[in-house]
């Protein structure tokens, strides 16, 4: 099994929230064992925190069973393996009722034989290179679990966060309806003052239905959105808890290369394929050794009163220590078809490595900018919600002075809850480029999903 310091997820399960803290401490690769269990009745009917669907994804994932279920196929491998090469015994026994015709006498007589006969291994490669396959093959099933876990805690989270944006989006709407609906108010009693013209009424209307053709639209992708956190997790999304407006997101520590590093020597995927890559080496030292005299040391005893050809004989015990030598010497050139295969075979696994180191290097570059990027985003979102906040304010007095038309309020009122919305989704893209970040670079552990959860906070009724 791996020999490691580095940290990872608990293999305790999580059940429900207040558990969330213990069942995710970071350990060691362990044995297969000691992973948490799948199926438990306990997940929560409607969910609302980000721990419910934590908790619930564990048991609802099919993916993750099928991981473990790998894994579990591993440790029988491994255990396969290994068991060639312990002590094999095999008993024997034969029973038999003999007549026996020589020269027109006719002579019968029960037989028997009992034997005990004990086998062990000295050297055979073969045997050897498996069982050293047969290890790395569990511990790259290893990885994988744990990187499918790993995967399905930031899905979860992506998608717990993709629906808060899209409810938070049609709150927005809601009360871009609302100013916009005051405003054609005023217009309309302007208007009927004839104070204002049919041109800004007309605006003030087109406006009115634009807003209500988005939330429209909005309705439809928070509906998409609690589907897609259903099917991740299998539980109804209740009233979710919602981002803070005070929630601090600690800035990006360090450069990208140590990012880049750490998913390197820490990245789940990596790790799996890499193990797939040394199982393939020792697949052709497998295949090798089908050249390579295999040496066996054999006990064994017997006692039997029947000879060759149950030929009678008086009762016999004999026992029998020795060394069984097998030498190949020519099988028809399938050894080295064999070998020519297994090179390919490793060739590929080394490719396929190399890929994925790509693939993770670019993930893991594309997301720190990602996070790098939000971070002054969301300043400047920020300055740009605080100025249509008081644009608006502006037109709108200046609006009642007669300063400006009710296009210049109804533009500012867009331009101000635009802004909002923009807010609110840079705010969600940084926290899960932050997750996915962790994630790619095998860093993601227990305290990251837990300082996530303590960001949000009950939704207040509107």
């Amino acid at each position: 099994m791996l020999s490691t310091t580095q940290t990872l997820f608990s293999k305790t399960k999580l059940h429900v929230a207040l558990t969330l803290t213990a069942s995710l401490l970071c350990t060691p690769f362990t044995q297969a064992a000691e992973l948490p269990a799948l199926g438990s009745s306990d997940a929560p009917v409607v969910g609302e925190t980000l721990q419910d669907f934590f908790s619930a994804a564990l048991d609802y994932s099919p993916r993750l069973r099928i991981a473990e279920e790998n894994l579990n196929i591993g440790a029988a491998r491994r255990s396969a393996a290994t068991g060639q090469l312990l002590p094999q015994v095999r008993a024997n026994a034969s029973l038999s009722d003999n007549t026996r015709n020589q020269g027109g006498q006719e002579t019968t007589f029960d037989g028997n034989r009992y034997s005990l006969q004990l086998t062990q291994v000295l050297f055979n490669w073969q045997a050897f290179a498996a069982r050293a396959q047969a290890v790395l093959r569990e511990d790259q099933a290893e990885a994988q679990y744990y990187g499918e876990l790993a995967v399905l805690l930031t899905e979860v989270a992506e998608k717990y966060f993709d629906t808060l944006q899209a409810r938070d989006a049609l709150d927005s709407s809601a009360s871009e309806y609302e100013a916009v609906s005051n405003q054609l108010q005023q217009i309309e009693s302007l208007y009927e003052r004839q104070l204002a013209q049919v041109t800004d009424l007309y605006q003030a209307q087109a406006s009115l239905a634009a807003v209500e053709a988005q939330q429209i639209q909005l309705e439809s992708a928070l509906d998409i959105q609690l589907e897609s956190l259903r099917a991740v997790s299998g539980v109804e999304p209740g009233v979710l808890f919602r981002l803070a407006e005070d929630a601090v997101v600690p800035p990006l520590e360090n450069n990208l290369h140590y990012w880049v590093d750490q998913a390197e020597k820490n990245s789940f995927a990596i790790k799996a394929q890499r193990f797939a890559f040394e199982a393939s080496k020792k697949q052709i030292s497998q295949r090798r050794g089908a050249y390579m005299p295999q040496v066996s040391l054999v006990l064994q005893r017997q006692d039997s009163n029947v000879g060759f050809d149950n030929i009678p004989l008086q009762r016999t015990d004999n026992t029998y220590v020795g060394v069984d030598v097998s030498v190949p010497i020519f099988a028809g050139g399938s050894n080295r078809a064999a070998v020519r295969e297994a090179n390919s075979q490793s060739l590929i696994a080394e490719n396929e490595l190399r890929g994925v180191q790509l693939q993770t290097g670019e993930s893991v570059r594309s997301a720190y900018l990602q996070v790098q990027a939000s971070e002054k985003i969301i300043a400047a979102a920020e300055k740009l919600v605080e100025s249509t906040q008081l644009n608006a304010t502006a037109m709108q007095r200046g609006f009642e002075l007669g300063a400006v038309t009710s296009v210049d309020v109804l533009n500012a009122i867009r331009d101000q809850f635009a802004a909002e919305r923009d807010l609110q989704q840079v705010r969600y893209e940084h926290v899960k480029s932050l997750l996915v970040l962790k994630r790619e670079a095998g860093l993601l552990s227990a305290d990251d999903l837990i300082e996530v959860s303590g960001w949000l906070e009950p939704t207040t009724q509107r």
